[in-house]
């Protein structure tokens, strides 16, 4: 772990795997300083903003932190339904050798947790993608991915919350509402969340 002054109030903890990602965001968290400010994970790094002054209390924590033991979090589940309807699905289906409803046996039954958001409001990487379903984003990036689509890239599954560009691979579809500015929450999921995806 190494760890990076970030302005005056804020410190970069850079790792070395999501596990250790989550190890740090849950430390944080549960030790519930009064001094953090916020917590921003991403795939190799976690950014803590502490409030003035309070920078001293999380360098300390920190600095005896085990990331091989990482502390429980509470966590909340989420469940999003899902119509598995993606024009690439067939394609995920060939690449790993499977039917198409075994993809969907596949994904459905996996647990997942959001490892940290990103790339676009309301988009969350979702850890426990089973093995057979980690395949690399398409040769040519769609320039308009439709919002609510599900979608599979590497070790991650994810949710449009909006229509952007993307490169993932399309499995299926969703109407939850991943993002929502009126929301006191404006994101539907926030890392350390569990989700399930329930086929409709």
């Amino acid at each position: 772990m190494r760890l990076r002054r970030c302005g005056s109030d804020a410190v970069l903890v850079e790792v070395s795997s999501l596990d250790e990602v989550a190890a740090v965001r849950a430390a944080v968290r549960a030790a519930d300083l009064p001094q953090v400010a916020e917590v921003v994970p991403a795939a190799r790094t976690v950014l803590v903003k502490a409030a003035p002054g309070g920078l001293g209390a999380v360098r300390e924590l920190l600095d005896g932190l085990d990331l091989s033991a990482p502390a429980p979090a509470p966590a909340r589940e989420v469940v999003l339904p899902v119509r598995y309807d993606g024009p690439d699905l067939e394609l995920v289906a060939e690449t790993a050798g499977l039917a198409v409803d075994e993809v969907v046996a596949l994904h459905t039954g996996a647990a997942y947790e959001v490892a940290f958001c990103g790339f676009a409001p309301g988009f969350g990487y979702l850890t426990g993608l089973p093995e057979p379903l980690r395949q690399p984003r398409l040769d040519s990036p769609r320039t308009r991915v439709p919002a609510g689509s599900v979608a599979v890239a590497g070790e991650f599954t994810a949710a449009y919350p909006r229509a952007t560009p993307g490169g993932w691979r399309l499995i299926g579809t969703t109407d939850a509402p991943l993002f929502d500015p009126g929301r006191d929450e404006p994101a539907l999921l926030a890392p350390g969340d569990r989700v399930r995806f329930e086929a409709l």
